[in-house]
């Protein structure tokens, strides 16, 4: 046998549509799968807590498919660069394949490590599998980044269609020596003290099997209605696919294939769209989950920090119930309805005038589904520090909110119950009031 390939794993936990997993084993060599925490590398941002807890049960069940098929999953720690070329000098390694990453932080260390490993001498390859279009093959006709959803769409949409997913590999074939690996329990992924997953637990089973479960389950039972109940938050009619797109147990070109022609599909898969825009404006702003998009942002005046009312908004107890009712949800499930994220998410920023970045630290930390492109852009699409025309007036009226989509307090009553807590702010008053605060931004300079 001749020099082995290492497959570096990264948010692509999955065997299905993965190039370089099929890169490796179109090799004809054994094949190595690794996948380094990285928790030190400079601008890597470290994971919140229930991003670890999906993490840990997502590469359980990498590893375990890995092994029905003759392969193994090496776990290392530490920084990627240093680690990657360990283990290449341990297992003698000739190719090292890997799907591309778009934070700028990440996407310095895979094209520095790319140069450093084909200096050595290695074979060293990457791939397009987490986004439909690489960011820098769409963009205005001027060349610059897209600013408003709707043109960068239709853009999307005048390219060829989407590569059509990749077969799963029915085999992998490991080394004779396969090097050895951190036990996942000792990376400590999992909380114990206390134990606060219990919600999780409930709500998911993470992996690649379950991904590919629930993406027919969505397409059978609730595609056809999506347009219509979406936006419904007691419906349960969204897919409730983004933790699987986040971790990569699933792609998107799976998803477009398997959705794309159906009813309701056109409605559904522009959502598929505004995940790409999100990780195309992050490809270009690298700081955004930190910095402002738009410029004239930065003169915004925020009050000083209210610690009750940020507080308040946690734990669910704003007296506001579509909003306490969100927040329940999302400290249950680590997951919230995009209706009543898109609602929480305005109270906090304009009725409660507390600095987005606040509010996208602490989904950063609960949400399964966070990564570092849509969490931020979406944070900043709600503050009218982002990517839009005309943002500056959408305030979501929580209770506007709730009348329309959740009519019948199916919703509310299942997460905030009574809802005994008084309001913590006059919604009429904080809506005047940020309102007069953006008036003093919105002409300011465009950068």
């Amino acid at each position: 046998m001749g020099a082995p390939s290492i497959v570096w794993f990264r948010d692509d936990l999955r065997l299905a549509d993965n190039p370089a997993l099929c890169a490796a084993i179109d090799r004809a060599e054994p094949v190595v799968g690794l996948y380094v925490l990285d928790e030190q590398s400079p601008g890597i941002r470290p994971l919140g807590g229930a991003a670890r807890w999906w993490l840990h049960h997502s590469l359980a069940s990498l590893g375990e498919r890995l092994r029905e098929r003759g392969g193994a999953l090496v776990l290392r720690r530490g920084a990627a660069a240093g680690i990657v070329r360990e283990t290449v000098a341990d297992v003698g390694a000739g190719a090292v394949f890997w799907n591309r990453r778009y934070g700028g932080a990440a996407w310095q260390v895979d094209a520095d490590l790319k140069a450093t490993l084909r200096a050595d001498g290695a074979e060293v390859a990457s791939f397009a599998a987490s986004l439909l279009h690489e960011p820098w093959t769409v963009t205005t006709g001027g060349g610059t980044p897209f600013s408003v959803f709707s043109p960068f769409w239709r853009a999307c949409l005048s390219r060829p269609a989407p590569r059509a997913p990749l077969p799963e590999p029915r085999a992998v074939s490991a080394p004779s020596r396969v090097p050895a690996s951190d036990d996942l329990d000792d990376w400590s992924l999992l909380p114990t003290r206390p134990d606060w997953t219990e919600g999780l637990r409930e709500t998911w089973t993470p992996g690649e099997p379950a991904a590919r479960e629930r993406l027919r389950a969505f397409l059978t039972e609730d595609l056809a209605g999506y347009d219509r109940a979406r936006d419904e938050p007691a419906a349960g009619a969204t897919s409730r696919l983004s933790p699987r797109l986040r971790w990569g147990e699933i792609s998107p070109f799976t998803v477009w294939h398997e959705a794309a022609g159906s009813d309701g599909s056109g409605r559904f898969l522009s959502e598929l769209g505004w995940r790409e825009f999100a990780w195309h404006t992050l490809f270009h702003f690298p700081d955004l989950a930190t910095k402002n998009l738009r410029p004239q942002f930065d003169a915004f005046p925020w009050p000083p920090l209210d610690a009750s009312h940020l507080d308040a908004w946690q734990r669910g107890r704003t007296g506001i119930p579509l909003v306490d009712a969100g927040m329940a949800e999302l400290w249950r499930t680590g997951y919230m309805h995009n209706r009543v994220r898109m609602v929480t998410a305005s109270f906090l920023v304009k009725n409660l005038l507390i600095d987005w970045r606040r509010g996208e630290e602490w989904f950063w930390d609960t949400l399964v589904d966070a990564d570092e492109a849509n969490n931020s852009f979406n944070w900043q699409w709600v503050a009218g520090s982002g990517a839009d025309a005309a943002p500056y007036f959408r305030i979501f009226n929580p209770e506007l909110q709730a009348q329309k989509f959740d009519p019948r307090g199916e919703y509310v009553g299942r997460w905030a119950g009574a809802g005994e807590v008084d309001p913590i702010v006059d919604l009429g008053e904080t809506r005047r009031a940020a309102l007069a605060a953006y008036e003093g931004v919105k002409q300011g300079p465009r950068g």
